[in-house]
Protein backbone atom coordinates (compact mmCIF):
# COMPACT_ATOMS: atom_id res chain seq x y z
CA UNK A 1 0.00 0.00 0.00
CA UNK A 2 1.57 3.64 -1.21
CA UNK A 3 1.67 6.15 1.86
CA UNK A 4 -0.74 8.85 -0.69
CA UNK A 5 -3.57 6.70 -0.48
CA UNK A 6 -5.85 6.26 1.90
CA UNK A 7 -7.59 2.39 3.07
CA UNK A 8 -11.00 2.26 2.38
CA UNK A 9 -12.45 0.96 5.51
CA UNK A 10 -14.36 -2.97 4.59
CA UNK A 11 -17.14 -2.70 7.56
CA UNK A 12 -19.38 -5.07 6.72
CA UNK A 13 -21.96 -3.26 9.49
CA UNK A 14 -21.63 -0.41 7.11
CA UNK A 15 -21.62 -1.39 3.68
CA UNK A 16 -22.22 2.36 2.65
CA UNK A 17 -18.89 3.59 3.85
CA UNK A 18 -17.42 3.42 0.52
CA UNK A 19 -19.78 5.64 -1.03
CA UNK A 20 -19.45 8.19 1.74
CA UNK A 21 -15.95 8.65 1.53
CA UNK A 22 -16.28 8.41 -2.36
CA UNK A 23 -18.22 11.60 -2.08
CA UNK A 24 -16.42 13.12 0.39
CA UNK A 25 -13.36 13.35 -1.83
CA UNK A 26 -15.37 14.73 -4.74
CA UNK A 27 -16.40 17.78 -1.94
CA UNK A 28 -12.68 19.63 -2.58
CA UNK A 29 -12.16 23.46 -2.90
CA UNK A 30 -11.47 22.80 -6.51
CA UNK A 31 -15.21 23.47 -7.90
CA UNK A 32 -15.79 26.19 -5.94
CA UNK A 33 -13.10 28.44 -6.71
CA UNK A 34 -13.21 28.19 -10.19
CA UNK A 35 -16.86 29.50 -9.56
CA UNK A 36 -15.71 32.16 -7.77
CA UNK A 37 -13.12 33.45 -10.62
CA UNK A 38 -16.06 32.77 -13.02
CA UNK A 39 -18.56 35.32 -10.86
CA UNK A 40 -15.18 38.07 -10.43
CA UNK A 41 -13.89 38.48 -13.35
CA UNK A 42 -16.86 40.84 -14.59
CA UNK A 43 -16.65 42.51 -11.57
CA UNK A 44 -13.01 43.34 -11.73
CA UNK A 45 -13.31 44.25 -15.56
CA UNK A 46 -15.83 46.78 -14.38
CA UNK A 47 -13.49 48.10 -12.27
CA UNK A 48 -10.50 48.49 -14.69
CA UNK A 49 -12.59 49.79 -17.22
CA UNK A 50 -13.58 52.62 -14.69
CA UNK A 51 -10.62 53.24 -13.75
CA UNK A 52 -9.31 53.88 -16.89
CA UNK A 53 -11.80 56.15 -17.75
CA UNK A 54 -11.29 58.30 -14.26
CA UNK A 55 -7.71 58.26 -15.40
CA UNK A 56 -8.16 59.87 -18.93
CA UNK A 57 -10.93 62.68 -17.27
CA UNK A 58 -8.93 63.41 -14.80
CA UNK A 59 -5.66 63.82 -16.75
CA UNK A 60 -7.90 66.28 -19.32
CA UNK A 61 -8.53 68.25 -16.28
CA UNK A 62 -5.48 68.33 -15.10
CA UNK A 63 -4.68 69.72 -18.71
CA UNK A 64 -7.58 71.74 -18.97
CA UNK A 65 -6.50 73.58 -15.46
CA UNK A 66 -2.77 74.02 -16.93
CA UNK A 67 -3.38 75.71 -19.92
CA UNK A 68 -5.26 78.56 -17.47
CA UNK A 69 -1.67 78.65 -15.80
CA UNK A 70 0.37 79.01 -19.32
CA UNK A 71 -1.89 81.68 -20.98
CA UNK A 72 -2.00 83.85 -17.21
CA UNK A 73 2.00 83.32 -16.93
CA UNK A 74 2.04 84.81 -20.68
CA UNK A 75 -0.22 87.80 -20.16
CA UNK A 76 1.50 88.70 -16.46
CA UNK A 77 4.95 89.08 -18.21
CA UNK A 78 4.37 93.39 -19.13
CA UNK A 79 1.61 95.09 -19.62
CA UNK A 80 1.96 94.38 -23.60
CA UNK A 81 2.00 90.96 -23.26
CA UNK A 82 -1.36 91.91 -20.56
CA UNK A 83 -3.38 93.81 -23.47
CA UNK A 84 -2.60 91.06 -25.92
CA UNK A 85 -5.65 88.55 -25.24
CA UNK A 86 -4.87 86.95 -28.68
CA UNK A 87 -1.35 85.65 -27.28
CA UNK A 88 -3.02 84.85 -24.18
CA UNK A 89 -5.41 82.23 -25.70
CA UNK A 90 -2.80 81.12 -28.16
CA UNK A 91 -0.30 80.39 -24.78
CA UNK A 92 -3.25 78.53 -23.03
CA UNK A 93 -4.62 76.42 -26.21
CA UNK A 94 -1.22 75.93 -27.28
CA UNK A 95 -0.13 74.33 -23.89
CA UNK A 96 -2.66 71.22 -24.29
CA UNK A 97 -2.54 70.21 -27.61
CA UNK A 98 -3.83 66.50 -26.38
CA UNK A 99 -7.22 67.86 -24.90
CA UNK A 100 -9.35 68.13 -28.09
CA UNK A 101 -11.92 70.84 -28.08
CA UNK A 102 -10.29 73.58 -25.48
CA UNK A 103 -11.60 76.54 -25.67
CA UNK A 104 -9.42 79.96 -23.91
CA UNK A 105 -10.96 83.19 -23.42
CA UNK A 106 -8.75 85.89 -21.64
CA UNK A 107 -9.35 89.49 -20.28
CA UNK A 108 -7.33 92.34 -18.71
CA UNK A 109 -8.72 93.91 -15.39
CA UNK A 110 -7.61 96.18 -12.67
CA UNK A 111 -8.22 97.15 -9.59
CA UNK A 112 -7.49 99.46 -6.69
CA UNK A 113 -4.62 98.07 -3.81
CA UNK A 114 -7.07 99.22 -1.02
CA UNK A 115 -10.22 97.13 -2.65
CA UNK A 116 -8.72 94.39 -4.47
CA UNK A 117 -12.01 92.27 -4.92
CA UNK A 118 -13.45 95.06 -7.29
CA UNK A 119 -12.69 94.34 -10.84
CA UNK A 120 -12.74 97.47 -13.45
CA UNK A 121 -12.17 97.02 -17.31
CA UNK A 122 -10.77 100.23 -17.25
CA UNK A 123 -7.91 101.63 -15.23
CA UNK A 124 -9.37 102.92 -11.87
CA UNK A 125 -8.50 106.41 -9.87
CA UNK A 126 -7.50 105.00 -6.39
CA UNK A 127 -6.74 108.11 -4.24
CA UNK A 128 -5.65 107.68 -0.66
CA UNK A 129 -1.92 107.55 0.56
CA UNK A 130 -1.02 104.30 -0.42
CA UNK A 131 -3.51 102.82 -2.78
CA UNK A 132 -2.34 102.00 -6.45
CA UNK A 133 -3.70 100.46 -9.41
CA UNK A 134 -3.00 96.96 -9.77
CA UNK A 135 -3.36 94.93 -13.16
CA UNK A 136 -4.12 91.34 -13.66
CA UNK A 137 -4.72 88.73 -16.50
CA UNK A 138 -7.14 86.23 -16.21
CA UNK A 139 -7.44 83.25 -18.37
CA UNK A 140 -10.48 80.57 -18.23
CA UNK A 141 -9.77 77.40 -20.54
CA UNK A 142 -12.86 75.02 -21.01
CA UNK A 143 -13.20 71.57 -22.88
CA UNK A 144 -15.46 68.96 -22.94
CA UNK A 145 -13.92 65.25 -22.84
CA UNK A 146 -15.95 62.37 -23.88
CA UNK A 147 -13.62 58.83 -22.89
CA UNK A 148 -12.77 56.20 -25.06
CA UNK A 149 -14.64 53.46 -22.67
CA UNK A 150 -18.21 54.14 -21.54
CA UNK A 151 -18.99 52.60 -18.33
CA UNK A 152 -23.23 52.33 -17.98
CA UNK A 153 -24.44 54.74 -14.72
CA UNK A 154 -21.25 57.23 -15.71
CA UNK A 155 -21.78 60.66 -17.93
CA UNK A 156 -21.00 60.12 -21.48
CA UNK A 157 -19.04 63.20 -21.77
CA UNK A 158 -17.39 65.68 -19.40
CA UNK A 159 -17.38 69.38 -19.23
CA UNK A 160 -13.98 71.05 -17.84
CA UNK A 161 -12.98 74.19 -17.14
CA UNK A 162 -9.53 75.69 -15.39
CA UNK A 163 -9.50 79.21 -14.07
CA UNK A 164 -5.98 81.45 -13.66
CA UNK A 165 -5.43 84.81 -12.45
CA UNK A 166 -2.11 86.54 -11.99
CA UNK A 167 -0.77 89.79 -11.42
CA UNK A 168 0.47 91.68 -14.10
CA UNK A 169 4.60 92.11 -13.86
Amino acid sequence: MSETTMPISRDPRRPGIRLLERCALLRGSTGGSIIEIALMVPVFAVLIVGSAEFAGVEYAAIETSNAARAGVAYGSQSSATAADTAGMQNAAVNDSPNVPGLVATAKEFWSCSAAPSTQSSLPPTCSGSGNHVLNYVEVTTTATVTPEFHVPGLPSSYTLTGQAIMRVQ
